[in-house]
């Protein structure tokens, strides 16, 4: 009797799940790896088999490779910059400033725009606002639009992406403040432990759990970033800014070379997986309990 209630519970609540997770990600993942084996360009009906060559041609695609230099050289900067900055925020809102709700509240906004619409606000910002300030000024770092210049328009997306990504993991650090026992903190000042020895040995490993989300988040959504990249340059000038995404989906959807497309999906996936796979592995060793 017990074992069918309990396969009654399971249908009822673990089922739903389950099955929309295997129609929306293993099967869709396991089609995928199909078609790097295909010929396919997206539309024809006809898919066929041709081996390992697609992958032949990801070696020989300079362009992918160049984009996937520069997702790495960008997820660098912004894993570094927006971890950096939402600690620092999140440690300076829960020393009991006045109206540090409020700022929470600020800091997370820009997480609740969409990545196109922010693109296209940003896009105006650096095309029409900052040259405006440039000419009115003087000012020769704001007289020509950043976004008409290689390595400003990689600095752009950087700005962006950490403004956009902050306000969220600014959240998950405060929760892991709040959450710090107040007895051990007052035990440190007690042993006269002072503001920053008190902040590298022991607020930050009591911290590592959130540490350990906050990383894994920034790697995956930077690695796979594509609106905001789109919106705001569309790899302009010149095909500079293509990230990796941007560019799987020019080769997938614009090129017709599906199967290759998909091939370079597989291996960013791959990559994306490994990279995040050891992060989460090497920060929870670091993680202790109070």
């Amino acid at each position: 009797m017990k074992s069918k209630n309990n396969v009654k519970d399971f249908g009822m609540f673990a089922l739903p799940g389950l099955f929309c997770f295997l129609a929306v990600v293993i099967v869709p993942f396991v089609y995928g790896v199909y078609l790097t084996l295909t010929d396919w360009n997206g539309v024809s009906n006809v898919k066929n088999f041709i081996g390992f060559k697609n992958f032949a041609g990801v070696v020989k695609d300079t362009q992918f490779w160049t984009s996937l230099l520069l997702t790495f050289k960008y997820v660098i900067v912004v894993v570094l910059l927006v971890n950096v900055f939402a600690f620092a925020i999140a440690y300076l809102l829960t020393r009991g400033i006045k109206g540090q709700n409020f700022f929470r509240a600020g800091f997370f906004t820009p997480n609740l725009i969409g990545g196109i619409v922010l693109g296209y606000i940003w896009q105006f910002v650096f095309s029409r606002v900052f040259v405006s300030i440039g000419e009115s000024t003087g000012w020769k770092l704001f007289e020509v639009s950043w976004l008409s210049d290689p390595t400003n328009a990689f600095i752009a997306l950087v700005v962006v992406s950490v403004w956009q990504l902050s306000g969220y993991m600014i959240l998950i650090y405060v929760a892991g403040f709040m959450g710090l026992s107040e007895d051990v903190l007052e035990a440190a000042s007690i042993d006269g432990a002072s503001g920053f020895v008190k902040l590298k040995n022991i607020i930050m490993p009591l911290m590592m759990s959130s540490v350990t989300i906050c990383l894994f988040l920034t790697l995956s959504r930077a690695f796979m970033v594509y609106d905001v990249n789109l919106s705001l340059t569309a790899g302009a000038p010149y095909g500079t800014t293509e990230m990796a995404a941007m560019h799987v989906y020019e080769k997938a959807f614009t090129s017709r070379q599906f199967g290759v497309g998909q091939s370079e999906a597989l291996i960013l996936f791959i990559i994306v997986a490994c990279i995040s796979g050891l992060q989460v592995y090497f920060t929870k060793k670091q993680e202790v309990e109070a």
